[in-house]
């Protein structure tokens, strides 16, 4: 049931005959402030609860004789109080929903999308205190799903007892931007270097300080790109001042970050303070709205670590718990700096729904209940989430959002959110379509097909494997490789790459495989055979060496060159000459994360086996002589 009367009274004690009670064939009603009134038919009236109890009432069941505490049917009977019934908190009660866990949403629209997932909806601001202080009678935890809420209320209910994560202090920091700043700059966070402005003079010693473009943000209540200006020069202050309410409104610049991406950590952190980070990705922004998440981001390990640890760090400077989503910029000179801070489920987090093995929003439930944080780790290789925004206004903009839908049906490894908002609007989040796959190409290609993107180079085949040789005399052996490579249906490109004659032919090839595409090389090389060694040591892709036969040494120079790699360049190695296997271990190593690939791998052996089953039976059935008659070649 998505919305209870406030006063009922507990399932264990419901008559049916109850002419207060809402009848069976009725949908159930929105959530009152009001008790309903006693039974005419009752001799006396009950007792008056107090609220907190009363609602109680409506949500759990009576407890048994002799008990003191309700059995726990799910992970928790606790209520989780939401405040605000957006898309997030329509994802955060399909998680609960799933966990067992009940959900009770405070929104001012009474169709909200969170509205027919909830075990609860009452219909009332988020942001009113003397509203959020009777929610909070019903629940056993409050969180948020967005942070415009009124802070100082949820400070006065914390000392009163009631339970809230992450606490009202680290939303408080949160809600002003400026704040916020001064908050991480004092615990070590880097940041864009930043400033408070409320006179013209001041902004204008702010431009000479921090340089042209200069960007200006409102402190409060900025989002998805509201809030932000960017003023080119000093003429321009004036203007940008004014669009965004002028200095009383709280306004403060930072200097303009040249970043080469925007990145993003989700970091959950439990009521005992361990915390547990997702991968870092990488997102890609729309007229400042985020519009397509990379899961994970194609970027070093070494400042994936780095993100990671500034991202740890910055959460771990705040109280509460939950999960939090750090906003960083990746600089052109590999710095990493916060850009800000949500306490909550993300945007930059849908993704994990499908690619992870705990979903932000499994995992904030978790954090918050004090249950055991889940594993974060993406248990998809690669995943792209992207956003559906308004295109149009009105029904055009539906019509548009659903020719999206309908294709992404038809996309492997897609799967679609609709947020089902009643109203469409140009730029506003309508529901979002996330695609997993083995390779990040390999997704990136089926957003391309999604958006009907260069038609032409989707169409095209991409190569999955690479073979590559130091001269065409080697292709009588490679093309074995390339003869199994087709046999399973890999798309392969084949080409020749010389260590010695072209090295930087064979220094780009090698540093451009993992980006066009290509999950597995097989090099061939004889003599030295210095080509599969040195591609190994440039990317970051499986490599096969195939010795070839030589006339000076029979290859075994060639074997000797590839398996006495120095540790840390490993490559794998087959027979001299034997290619064929090679293209088989290829094919093995790319069945590992393609299921369909790998049965055909296992239908494969499986003919091998019935093979030898055969030629076993006709050898017993036929003898050896008649068999070397029929069979075996004089």
């Amino acid at each position: 049931m998505h919305a209870r009367l406030l006063g009922a009274s507990s399932r264990a004690s419901a008559s049916t005959s109850s002419p207060s009670l809402p009848s069976a064939g009725r949908h159930p009603c929105r959530a009152s402030w009001e008790p309903r009134p006693p039974s005419r038919s009752s001799a006396s009236p009950p007792p008056r609860l107090p609220l907190s109890l009363r609602a109680r009432a409506s949500m759990e069941p009576a407890p048994t004789e002799g008990q003191s505490d309700p059995p726990v049917h799910g992970v928790s009977d606790g209520v989780v109080g939401v405040l605000g019934g957006g898309q997030l908190g329509k994802m955060l009660c399909q998680a609960a929903s799933q966990m067992g866990v009940k959900v009770a949403i405070l929104d001012p629209l009474e169709n909200c999308p969170a509205s027919s997932v909830c075990h609860e909806h009452v219909v009332g601001s988020f942001d009113d205190g003397d509203t959020v202080r009777e929610f909070a009678k019903r629940c056993d935890v409050l969180t948020f799903e967005i942070e415009h809420v009124d802070a100082a209320t949820l400070e006065k209910l914390e000392k009163q007892g009631v339970v809230c994560e992450p606490k009202a202090s680290t939303i408080m920091i949160i809600q002003d931007k400026f704040r916020q700043k001064q908050h991480f700059s004092k615990f070590g966070i880097p940041l864009p270097d930043f400033a408070e402005v409320d006179t013209l003079s001041n902004i204008e010693k702010a431009g000479e300080m921090f340089g042209y473009p200069l960007m200006v943000k409102s402190k409060r209540l900025a989002y998805d790109g509201r809030g932000n200006a960017v003023a080119h020069d000093k003429n321009e202050l004036s203007s940008v001042v004014s669009s965004l309410g002028g200095f009383e409104h709280g306004l403060y610049v930072e200097r303009w970050t040249p970043f080469a991406k925007e990145l993003s950590v989700i970091v959950a952190r439990s009521r005992d303070g361990c915390t547990v980070c997702y991968p870092v990705v990488e997102t890609i922004h729309k007229d400042n709205i985020c519009h397509v998440v990379e899961a994970p981001a194609e970027i070093p390990e070494k400042l994936k670590k780095l993100a990671t640890s500034v991202a740890e760090k910055a959460i771990k400077s705040l109280e509460g718990a939950g999960v939090f989503a750090v906003e960083l910029f990746l600089t052109n000179d590999n710095q990493v700096l916060l850009n800000e801070v949500a306490p909550r489920p993300h945007n930059s987090g849908h993704q994990t729904i499908e690619a992870c093995y705990t979903s932000q929003y499994e995992q904030h439930l978790r954090a918050i209940l004090g249950l055991p944080l889940g594993d974060p780790s993406m248990k998809a290789p690669a995943a792209i989430m992207y956003n559906i925004l308004g295109e149009d206004e009105g029904e055009s903009g539906f019509v548009l959002a659903h020719q999206l839908i309908k294709r992404a049906l038809n996309i492997p490894g897609a799967s679609v959110h609709w947020y089902a908002k009643p109203e469409m609007r140009k730029q506003r989040k309508m529901g979002h379509i996330t695609i997993v796959g083995p390779s990040m190409f390999i997704v990136k290609t089926q957003l391309d097909k999604l958006l009907q993107r260069d038609t032409d180079s989707v169409n095209k085949v991409r190569a999955r494997a690479a073979i590559i040789m130091g001269s065409d005399s080697d292709l009588p052996i490679m093309k074995d490789a390339a003869a199994v490579l087709e046999k399973f249906n890999i798309p392969f490109e084949l080409t020749i790459v010389s260590a010695h004659r072209t090295p930087q032919r064979m220094y780009d090839y090698a540093l451009s495989a993992s980006e066009r595409g290509i999950e597995v090389i097989i090099a061939g090389a004889g003599g030295a055979a210095h080509l599969p060694g040195m591609v190994a040591s440039l990317t970051t892709l499986p490599v096969i060496g195939v010795p070839i036969w030589t006339k000076s040494l029979q290859g075994m120079d060639s074997l000797l060159s590839i398996v006495q790699m120095p540790k840390g360049i490993p490559v794998a190695t087959v027979a001299i000459g034997n290619a064929e296997n090679a293209g088989l271990l290829a094919v093995r190593m790319l069945a590992s994360r393609d299921p369909e690939l790998s049965d055909r791998i296992y239908e494969y052996q499986q003919n091998l086996e019935d093979s030898v089953l055969g030629k076993a039976q006709r050898l017993e059935e036929l003898g050896s002589g008649e068999y070397l008659k029929q069979y075996m070649k004089p």
